[in-house]
């Protein structure tokens, strides 16, 4: 049962994720936005209200959101730039659902984009004083290197349960014509890749990427219009990291406290979940994620993960595209391309990566300074 306030996804569309140096933001963004218009069967003129996420990368800074969307028709919509890193577009997402629901408009366009430079991301930059920062804490290969070493000495996980993960996210990839990287490995591959920071070999870290997602929310009374069967946004939360003396959680945000008032909007658990997407930036963040969402008991990731419970046909299929670690990871166009992911396998459209019979699903998506989890229902 649905209301003619609660949300649906009426259109999703990317442009591949790679290197494309002969392309423009604008290029990659246009792409995306207008695949997804004709996914959705509108025009723009239909479109109501923008949000663009943007973090930085390569490109004009200044009024991004307005030039992207410029680009695509000039009818006096309101435009919102959003930026929480590679969460930004998923914040966005949430910006729009927010306004849908509160009846300020009936569609909302979200776009995605980012052409990233080459090399390791900086987090803070020179003369960065937050504490994580002076710490050392904001190199994130480091960051999550010391998560993996804390979760390897309190639960006895093993280095070839973190490297799982990626032989497993570049399987899916294969089946994934988006993805930047469509070749598959192998464990001892993984391993004997060169060391970034130890457990985490190359083969364990995401790219920096070009690329651009696009997702059309609507009311559910405009979907109907357009589908007898919209998939359903049916919850989203966010949260920043909290303070509490004398612990320091594993996790890159608050995931699970989130996820528990995600699953309560939506009146599910995550037993209900059939396909996700998390923030795999590096191989820790799958195990990690999936333990603070519920799945399984801390500690118990790494082996479920090695055992096959998160393949397309395990018990909880997790980043059936590839995630970021093999579909490539332009920030900006993160949340965007992993809500896409989820509509098509609730739509039955993820050809050899579909997951059978998938009816709810959820996204966690990560970012410097916050956390977004979505859920969605067929």
């Amino acid at each position: 049962m649905t209301s003619e306030r609660d949300v649906v996804v009426l259109g999703v569309g990317l442009h591949p994720f790679g290197r494309f140096p002969d392309r423009s933001l604008d290029d990659l963004a246009r792409h995306a936005a207008l695949a997804a218009l004709d996914d959705a069967g509108i025009t723009f003129r239909e479109i109501e209200a923008g949000f663009v996420g943007r973090v930085g990368g390569t490109g004009p800074p200044v009024g991004v959101g307005t030039r992207i969307f410029s680009e695509l028709g000039q009818h006096g919509i309101p435009i919102t730039n959003i930026e929480l890193a590679c969460g930004s577009s998923s914040r966005a997402l949430m910006h729009a659902a927010d306004m849908i629901r509160a009846g300020s408009a009936e569609t909302a366009m979200v776009i995605g984009v980012e052409k990233m430079e080459r090399g390791m991301l900086q987090v803070g930059g020179a003369g960065a004083t937050s504490y994580a920062s002076v710490m050392g804490l904001n190199v994130m290969p480091a960051a999550y290197a010391m998560r993996a070493q804390r979760h390897m000495e309190e639960y006895g996980t093993k280095p070839e349960h973190f490297a799982q993960v990626s032989v497993k996210a570049h399987r899916n990839a294969m089946h994934n014509p988006y993805a930047q990287y469509r070749v598959a490995i192998t464990l001892e591959e993984v391993l004997g890749s060169r060391m970034v920071c130890d457990p985490l070999t190359l083969y364990q870290c995401c790219p920096t990427s070009d690329g651009a997602s696009a997702v059309i929310l609507a009311s559910a009374a405009r979907g109907r219009r357009h589908t007898a069967s919209p998939v359903r946004l049916a919850a989203w939360a966010g949260g920043s990291p909290v303070y509490e003396n004398g612990h320091e959680g594993l996790g890159e945000g608050p995931t699970g406290a989130v996820a528990r008032r995600a699953y309560a909007r939506a009146s599910i658990g995550p037993e209900d979940i059939d396909v996700t997407q998390v923030h795999d930036a590096f191989t820790p963040g799958e195990i990690l994620t999936i333990e603070e969402l519920g799945y399984v008991k801390p500690g118990d990731g790494g082996p479920f993960v090695f055992g096959g419970g998160t393949e397309i046909t395990g018990k909880y299929p997790v980043n059936t595209d590839g995630g970021l670690l093999s579909r490539g990871h332009p920030m900006g166009a993160t949340g965007g391309a992993m809500v896409t992911e989820v509509v098509r396998q609730l739509r039955g459209q993820a050809g050899a990566r579909q997951v059978e019979g998938a009816r709810a699903g959820l996204v966690q998506n990560a970012g410097i300074g916050g956390v977004n989890v979505l859920v969605l229902s067929a």
